[in-house]
């Protein structure tokens, strides 16, 4: 497998590095996986390759800069180094049972359990038709916009709630990572482990605060995973609060644990000829099996959120930072 990391430095501006052990051996000419992606397509060569093809004799150790003892720090594992409105990230719900379950939970109403909500009928459509035969169309999944590039942030860096929110929790998942050709045709990048975070508590209120919900930050990293098996995945999900777990709970995911192929969930976002404008990157998440939310955990400002999935690298983590300024008003004024 090959994992591949972009870095920041304030003298030596941003690198990439492939992840050799305990080593992040850096590329030549190449400051962006964006970059390097879009030679390798240039260059009809695939992606592992063109990224082998230019390592350098530069060695960082990884070690100090994951924790956050370096001037090297983290970028985020994919983005658009010039135009970060030319990023657009999204996202499918109600892909996995336990947050279907979790979802039904929420909005079964005061009076009692209902037989079935939208969110558990939407989950058992994709279970009877998500998975189509290859090369045809199934089920359409949910589907929802969390923002463009700006949101994105890496490894370590917070996950901010803002003083108009209710609430901010992990979401622990896979992303998919995207870029559109000179042709329009998408090609998937890799996958990358995702904090996808959502506000929650909004949500709760009425389902169809679901859009606004997910109107957050999100993080994605440290690695970006190449050629990653996404057929079964394991890893665990955790809160830290000071040096105790609050919370933990492994999960699963991957196509064998989804109601939907990913074939399925790229052609409905792909439909779209709004989302196939050449040189345009997506980051596009495939569904949480489990948050702290559902088990009754309200997160506290620095609580830091891990996120560990076995074959796509090291633990992303982020800490959580609470705006508890008195929410303004913003006003429009005319041209």
């Amino acid at each position: 497998m090959t994992g591949l990391v972009q870095l920041h430095h304030p003298e030596h501006g941003r690198r990439v590095a492939v992840v050799e052990g305990e080593q992040l051996r850096l590329l030549r000419t190449y400051r962006s996986i964006y970059d390097l992606a879009w030679a390798a397509i240039g260059a009809r060569i695939r992606f592992p390759a063109m990224a082998l093809t230019a390592l350098s004799t530069e060695a960082l150790p990884y070690d100090p800069i994951y924790r956050g003892e370096s001037g090297w720090t983290f970028l985020p594992a994919f983005d658009h180094p010039d135009e970060p409105a030319r990023c657009l990230v999204t996202g499918t719900g109600l892909t996995h049972k336990a947050s279907a379950a979790n979802r039904q939970a929420m909005h079964e109403g005061e009076k009692g359990p209902v037989v079935i909500t939208d969110s558990m009928r939407m989950y058992q459509w994709g279970l009877d038709g998500g998975r189509p035969a290859p090369g045809t169309v199934g089920v359409q999944p949910e589907w929802f916009y969390k923002g463009h590039g700006t949101i994105l942030r890496a490894h370590g860096e917070p996950l901010e709630v803002p003083s108009y929110a209710n609430d901010g929790g992990e979401e622990g998942e896979v992303a998919g990572v995207y870029l559109i050709d000179p042709t329009g045709q998408p090609r998937r990048v890799g996958f990358v482990v995702g904090n996808e975070f959502s506000d929650h508590v909004m949500e709760k209120q009425n389902y169809l605060y679901l859009a606004p919900s997910k109107l957050r930050a999100c993080a994605i990293g440290p690695e970006l995973s190449v050629d990653a098996d996404f057929r079964d995945v394991q890893g665990s999900v955790r809160i830290e609060r000071g040096d105790q777990a609050v919370w933990s709970h492994p999960i699963r995911t991957g196509e064998a644990n989804m109601s939907h192929t990913v074939a399925n969930l790229e052609h409905h976002h792909f439909k779209y000829a709004a989302h196939r404008r050449p040189g345009d990157i997506h980051i596009h998440f495939f569904g949480a099996d489990a948050f702290s939310f559902g088990g009754g955990v309200v997160l506290e400002d620095g609580d830091v959120m891990a996120i560990e999935l076995s074959g796509f690298g090291r633990a992303l983590r982020n800490p959580i930072r609470i705006d508890r300024s008195p929410q303004g008003c913003v006003t429009v004024e005319p041209v």
